[in-house]
């Protein structure tokens, strides 16, 4: 059998960023007189900022103030991604997944300049057989448009996703591709599974120990 490709997410799957964007977007909407609560902030990490300013506020206020915070948001964040490392065993990954003869795309909604920066944190200039970010497509997850541009990258699949949010899981799953998940990003495995995750593992490392058991195997 054709061994899949692997389509990784990057923020809160393959480095530790969620809880840092969660107070950089808590802030910038805070800047507009707007106070989300931060708890609720997290629950949208994985959405790109084209879909999150209105999932959190309404469409209104994305229309009169969604620019000017999206571009707060990525200057806050800009002052905290010095903080940002990677999961233990996260190059790691790459490497088994490469060992088993898979391609292997990176797929990002975060701005080029992060993405360029994760890429040199995880020295994954190497493995990774293409990536994507925010300028790749023009909607974010949740819908599919990235997870699509990523099978573009490996030639159409067969293909399968790892990520760490419901956005990610709902994204494949719009995209006709299967997910596995892990808990690096906060979310229940409960609520993994039912956006659509086939598996879901409670780190980096466990899923490693555990890979043959997954469509990887």
């Amino acid at each position: 059998m054709t061994q899949p490709a692997a389509i990784i997410d990057v923020d809160g799957t393959l480095v530790d960023s969620n809880y840092q964007h969660a107070l950089t977007w808590f802030r910038a909407f805070r800047l507009h007189g707007l106070t989300v609560p931060v708890w609720r902030a997290h629950r949208a990490i994985g959405m790109g900022g084209d879909q999150l300013v209105s999932y959190l506020a309404d469409e209104g206020f994305d229309q009169e103030h969604g620019e000017i915070v999206r571009t707060e948001e990525h200057a806050l964040f800009a002052q905290m991604i010095a903080e940002v490392q990677p999961f233990a065993g996260a190059r790691g990954l790459m490497e088994d997944l490469k060992a088993r003869g898979g391609k292997l795309v990176l797929a990002s909604s975060a701005p080029p300049e992060d993405m360029a920066y994760y890429l040199d944190l995880l020295d994954a200039r190497d493995l990774a057989d293409g990536w994507t970010d925010a300028s790749t497509v023009q909607r974010t997850k949740p819908a599919p448009d990235l997870v699509e541009a990523a099978l573009e990258l490996v030639g159409g699949g067969p293909a399968v996703m790892i990520g760490d949010s419901t956005w990610d899981c709902e994204a494949a799953k719009a995209a006709k591709v299967k997910t596995i998940a892990v808990r690096t990003g906060g979310f229940g495995a409960d609520e993994l599974q039912e956006a659509g995750a086939i598996a879901v593992f409670e780190s980096i490392a466990e899923l490693r120990e555990r890979l043959s058991e997954t469509p990887f195997g």
